[in-house]
């Protein structure tokens, strides 16, 4: 076991993880484990290449166009197998897949063969004055025209070249950077993978000892069985218990508010009757005098006589409405609730409540005995985790690793100056190419540069300026330079195309797509016998479905490495983790829980003689529609405001006088009499009404209610006392299953922390992703292909340069010989005519000279 373990940790070697996700935090109400222990590593398994990821993604579109078709998984399968070949069609498929990558080859093959061989041509040429070897320019209307054209073109194929130049000088140093930081790079990994070596003992060690967090929650909660075991008895019988409670002290406060409403009934039935009797007098005294003013012979005018009649027509309306005076007394009702009352209802009740809430203390008292053999249990099931822990060759197989880490770490440290020194090697090489580029870059910007700003548009082909002449043989000097080094150039092209674009196509994009992964976990690919590879090398058994992509995956999430290479097949976690192995102990010891409740007296004989001397207190008989008749009538027949606002209104209307004032006088007597005897009675009829209200409701059907509240009582007593058993171990269940749920916690918590944080395997996901991602595709595949395609670009534009400089370079260059001209055959353009243009006449050059 410890060697498969061993191989299997050993691709831990330069991985790295990022960072740390800690367990989720449980929610409030469970146990809280805390985090596993992990501390932090410095290394990412991720590289960003910067501004020259702009390059990076160019070639990749730029090998998209040229082979666009999808990863051959079929092909590389039979290559694997060493099958390829046995059918037709295998052939025919590799080539339909390399296209593109053979006819660029083939362009770049062409270009090595050809490129030489003009040269040669155009060397050989020239020689015999043929291929503008001849050193004589034939003059024409648009030579300046022209001589503008190539210039500008020769530049921008010079700028594009030396752009392309830029692009593979950029690729070459930032491999070499990369190599560089390579070494910080390897460091970290090792640093961080002695860090996951030496944290994972105390990740375990973690977990075992977070089983006392568990035992110290099962024994606080033996500790309280009272209030909680206790408490859900209580719950469960106070369904029943607390509604019948509390409708007996609803009951006793039904009595006490039946007595203050007898008492208002009563008190305020004398008040009305007396009220009503002066307020009858006053009235009565009011309109005699009202109508001895109306007699007065001032009435008899004529402006005031209508007025007079409609005030004396209205007299009748100032008497009373209400008569109280027939009201049946309640004295008979109050006296037998006041004997009803002698006996306090509400404290018999407060000593249920108080029997009732004692449940958790009977609780306490009666299951003493059985604590300290839980405690015992959970002591002994400490000890054997602790001891099965133990016996896990974690510490041996950990100290191999070391060793091993140790000794990688020695080698790569031995090993990596000869990598810096051939990368070095590698770096002049790609450098030297570079400046074979800048080299004829140089004699074309030259050439461009004195050939520029030496020509003289008024001087002769002849007589052309020694900075001109210079320029224009720079230009042919950068022109053989490219015939002597591009063939060359292209050669290191298409061998870096060949290679970088199959590794970036074969390796890199399946890589990061995870098809190279699906081709690996073909069956029988690696071994004709094995079906799954990955599980014959680690398990000697290969019919177990361990695929590298899923253990990549896994990986990648950062799952426990028990979990990502299915261990449970070494070393079944499971068995060691089944909770019927700890907690059968501990439910029989809870189900031996014994509670007797019967001592619970919710309301004795006297509180219920109490309630049924309450129903037949006769309230029941109040004539309560004789009462709510006269409530509902008004004081008087008339609004006594409203009557004498009127009277002030109609005494205006007469002519000022005795008799205005008179009636005046009378409207604010009847206001006075409103104010103070009306309002008061109102105010007494308003409380006789709320009360007369409130003892019919207290009435109906108040012996039915009695009963009922009665008979409560007596069904949560008949539970307390046959039935609380059952409630009792129904209750006793739940609590062994609170109690079995913190170890149930504890197995599921100990199971996800071996899944995601113990050895997370987030390491192997980082190597390969190191390895192949970073190094192979990232660092070297993506600055190689950057380099051959900012080259190749550069070769392809020195085509268009040679032709635009070998052009250029007649303008620039000082001639030999030249055409001549006479102005009177050509007027006055200068030129000769067309069938003379270039015609080599030593005879007639030799006698304008002399002249």
């Amino acid at each position: 076991m410890a060697v498969e373990l061993c191989l299997l940790l050993l691709l831990f070697c330069g991985s790295t993880i990022s960072e740390v996700q800690p367990i989720y935090k449980p929610p409030p109400g469970t146990l809280d484990f805390g985090f596993v222990p992990a501390k932090t590593y410095d290394t990412g398994a991720y590289h960003e290449p910067g501004p020259i990821g702009i390059l990076f993604k160019i070639v990749h579109a730029f090998l998209y166009l040229v082979q666009p078709n999808s990863f051959p998984q079929d092909l590389i399968r039979k290559l694997a197998q060493q099958k390829f070949g046995n059918t037709q069609g295998d052939y025919q498929k590799a080539i339909y897949y390399e296209i593109g990558f053979i006819v660029s080859a083939a362009l770049g093959l062409l270009f090595i063969l050809l490129l030489p061989l003009v040269g040669l041509c155009f060397c050989m040429c020239r020689c015999c004055d043929n291929c503008g070897g001849e050193m004589h320019q034939r003059q024409k209307k648009n030579a300046d025209c022209q001589r503008s054209c190539f210039a500008t073109f020769l530049f921008v194929a010079s700028l594009i070249i030396s752009v392309g130049v830029l692009c593979a000088y950029a690729a070459n140093q930032h491999l070499t950077n990369q190599v560089r930081g390579a070494k910080k790079l390897v460091n970290s990994n090792f640093k961080d993978l002695k860090i996951f070596l030496n944290d994972t003992p105390a990740q375990i060690d973690y977990l075992v000892s977070q089983y006392n967090t568990t035992k110290d929650k099962a024994l606080s909660d033996l500790s309280n069985v009272g209030p909680l075991l206790g408490s859900r008895v209580q719950e469960q019988l106070g369904k029943e218990v607390r509604p019948a409670l509390d409708a007996v002290l609803t009951m006793a406060g039904a009595i006490r508010e039946t007595k203050e409403a007898l008492e208002n009934v009563s008190v305020s039935v004398e008040v009305l009757q007396e009220g009503t009797e002066r307020l009858h007098a006053n009235l009565t005294d009011a309109k005699m005098h009202l109508g001895n003013t109306l007699n007065d012979s001032a009435c008899s005018a004529a402006q005031a006589a209508s007025t007079c009649n409609i005030i004396r027509n209205s007299l009748n309306q100032l008497n009373i409405n209400a008569n109280f005076s027939g009201l049946p007394g309640v004295s008979s009702q109050l006296a037998k609730v006041n004997d009803v009352l002698k006996i306090d209802l509400s404290s018999l009740v407060q000593k249920g409540y108080a029997a009732f809430n004692d449940t958790p203390d009977l609780v306490v008292n009666q299951t003493r005995n059985i604590l300290s053999d839980i405690k015992n249990v959970l002591e002994s099931i400490g000890s054997n985790i602790t001891t099965f822990a133990k016996t896990l060759p974690v510490q041996k197989i950990l100290a191999d690793l070391t060793i091993y880490l140790t000794q990688s770490e020695a080698y790569v440290q031995d090993y990596f100056p000869v990598v810096e020194q051939y990368d070095f090697y590698r770096w002049l090489g790609c450098l030297i190419l570079c400046c074979m580029v800048v080299l004829i870059l140089v004699f074309y910007y030259l050439g461009l540069l004195c050939g520029t700003c030496g020509y003289d548009k008024h001087a002769s082909p002849t007589t052309r300026g020694c900075i001109s002449n210079t320029g224009g043989n720079f230009l042919m000097a950068g022109v053989g330079f490219s015939f002597l080094f591009s063939w060359v150039l292209m050669i290191v092209v298409v061998l870096t195309f060949v290679t970088g674009g199959n590794v970036e196509k074969l390796v890199c994009e399946p890589f990061e797509d995870k098809t190279l992964f699906k081709v690996l976990d073909t069956p029988y690919l690696l071994n004709q016998h094995w079906k799954n590879y990955l599980s014959g090398i680690l398990f000697k058994n290969p019919n177990i479905n361990l695929t590298f992509e899923k253990v990549y995956s896994d990986c990648k999430e950062n799952k426990g490495i028990y979990t990502s290479l299915q261990l449970e097949h070494l070393f079944n976690i499971n068995e060691f983790l089944n909770i019927s192995m700890y907690t059968e102990d501990v439910a029989l010891k809870i189900e031996h829980i014994q509670i007797n409740l019967s001592k619970i007296i919710l309301l004795d004989e006297i509180g219920k003689e109490n309630l049924l001397n309450f129903s037949s207190s006769g309230i029941e008989g109040i004539n309560f529609a004789a009462y709510l008749t006269e409530i509902n009538k008004s004081v008087t027949k008339v609004d006594l405001l409203s009557f004498a606002n009127d009277l002030e209104a109609r005494a205006d209307q007469l002519p000022k006088g005795a008799l205005e004032n008179a009636l005046k006088g009378h409207a604010n007597n009847i206001r006075m009499i409103h104010n103070q005897q009306v309002v008061p009675l109102e105010q007494a009829m308003s409380t006789l009404n709320q009360s007369i209200r409130l003892l019919k409701r207290t009435s109906s059907e108040l012996t039915v209610k009695v009963k009922n509240v009665i008979s409560a009582v007596n069904a949560a007593q008949l539970l307390i006392n046959n039935n609380a058993s059952l409630v009792i171990v129904q209750e006793t269940k739940k609590y062994m299953d609170t109690i079995v749920g913190y170890f149930e916690q504890y197995i599921e918590w100990v199971k996800e922390s071996i899944a995601m944080e113990v050895a997370a395997c987030k390491p192997i996901a980082n190597v390969i992703d190191t390895a192949v991602d970073i190094f192979l595709c990232s660092y070297i595949t993506d600055s190689v292909n950057t380099f051959w395609f900012g080259l190749g670009g550069s070769l392809v534009f020195l085509i268009p340069a040679i032709i635009f400089a070998v052009k250029l370079s007649k303008y620039y260059r000082r001639m030999d010989t030249e055409d001549v001209y006479d102005d009177t055959e050509n007027g006055n353009n200068g030129y000769h005519k067309e069938h003379l243009y270039g015609i080599h006449n030593p005879v007639f050059t030799s006698s304008v000279e002399q002249w």
